[in-house]
């Protein structure tokens, strides 16, 4: 087993100016660059902590591996608590997101050297690299110096030597933001490979969403050193628990839209964008009862491939702003009472789309299944649990 817990982690950074930093917390003790972070990271699982430069991401992670000193709070590997252990008693390997290679070694002797370090045998020491080796599809780099390689293949080393250690958890961050977007996308599908083949627990830090969605089992969503969400990927892209979140995942972003939420004397609600009244579906009415909803002003957000256009002259109307030809797709940006909006036309049906021109007026609407709907003061999502 090689369960990872953080329970009510802390970090405080001392304040010399006395000012807030950014947006994090400050107190007389310090900058929150960390609160009060709590997860349950279970054996064999890959969880994803992503958001935003500065959210505190990296810091929670050097905090697990021992190279930050964790202020408050107890951080347990495998039910053992560690927070005055070293790292390298914590049984983690840890890959950066530079490679940290040693340019005069080959790739064998960098993969070695951790186990040459801790005085395996060196029959062993070969057997585990080039196994490494075998796993990353490196073999035939291996008596190559860093230099001779390309950045996915260095990357590929840097992995091999924190695997061969064989350790309790592999902590990553942000290990593919050096590489250029095709090597990202196959680094991608490598990891995944990767964890298939390997028994040990992946704990990653990325603020790219893409990365976060196709990687995690898992995903811990950050904000100004808070949870902001945790959950499945799918379950953070359909029920994002505030407006950040709803922002934050999906490309391209979610679209909202001022509305007022309405409850007759039966206890249905609708809700306002615009000129429509739109009755809400039989499971968000649901969801809007057991918490107790009130009329009120919301926000409405709609992810732009839930937008359809239309040729009803009495539906919502925008106006073309913008159109982009995505290959797949065609994206129309489009201006809806003084706010941008998105609307993802698959190219094989944009054949109407095409002839749209800057400036021309579009008519648009969506299900009443696709709304979701935020509190206008407290930006939390109306159906799910208000995260405190």
């Amino acid at each position: 087993m090689s369960t990872v817990t953080l329970k009510n982690i802390v970090k405080i950074y001392p304040n010399q100016d006395k000012k807030k930093t950014h947006n994090l917390k400050v107190t007389e003790e310090g900058v929150l660059a960390v609160q009060d972070f709590n997860l349950e990271i279970a054996d064999k699982e890959f969880i994803v902590l992503v958001g935003p430069s500065g959210c505190g991401k990296s810091t929670t992670l050097r905090m697990i591996a021992g190279l930050e000193e964790i202020s408050k709070g107890q951080l347990e590997i495998d039910g053992k608590v560690v927070n005055d252990l070293a790292p390298k008693e914590r049984d983690i390997a840890m890959v950066f997101q530079n490679y940290a290679l040693y340019p005069h070694m080959t790739v064998r002797q960098n993969i070695g050297f951790p186990l040459k370090m801790q005085g395996v045998a060196k029959e062993e020491i070969n057997r585990r690299v080039e196994e490494a080796a075998e796993i990353l599809g490196i073999s035939e780099y291996l008596n190559r110096k860093p230099k001779a390689l390309s950045g996915g293949q260095r990357q590929r080393v840097a992995i091999g030597r924190a695997i061969v250690r064989e350790p309790k958890a592999l902590l990553m961050d942000e290990p593919l933001s050096n590489l250029d977007a095709k090597l990202r996308n196959q680094m991608r599908a490598e990891l995944i490979k990767l964890r298939q083949r390997i028994n040990t627990t992946f704990v990653y830090v990325t603020h790219d969403q893409t990365e976060a969605m196709t990687l995690g089992d898992r995903i811990v969503i950050m904000k100004d050193g808070v949870i902001q969400q945790i959950g499945t990927p799918q379950e953070v892209y359909e029920s994002p628990a505030n407006l950040f979140v709803a922002g934050f995942i999906g490309v391209p972003q979610m679209n909202y839209f001022d509305g007022h939420l309405k409850v007759n004397d039966q206890g249905q609600y609708s809700v306002v964008v615009g000129n429509k009244e739109i009755v809400l579906s039989e499971q968000k009415q649901a969801n809007l009862a057991a918490n107790k909803v009130t009329e009120k002003e919301v926000i409405v957000g709609v992810r732009p491939e839930n937008i359809q256009l239309v040729k009803d002259e009495s539906a919502l109307q925008a106006i073309i702003e913008v159109s982009e030809m995505m290959g797949s797709s065609i994206n129309l940006h489009a201006n809806f009472e003084g706010n941008e909006m998105i609307v993802i036309i698959p190219t094989m049906n944009a054949s109407e789309a095409r002839d749209l021109k800057i400036g021309h007026m579009v008519h648009f609407g969506f299900s009443n299944q696709v709304i979701h709907l935020f509190d206008k003061e407290t930006k939390v999502n109306l159906e799910t649990a208000v995260i405190q």
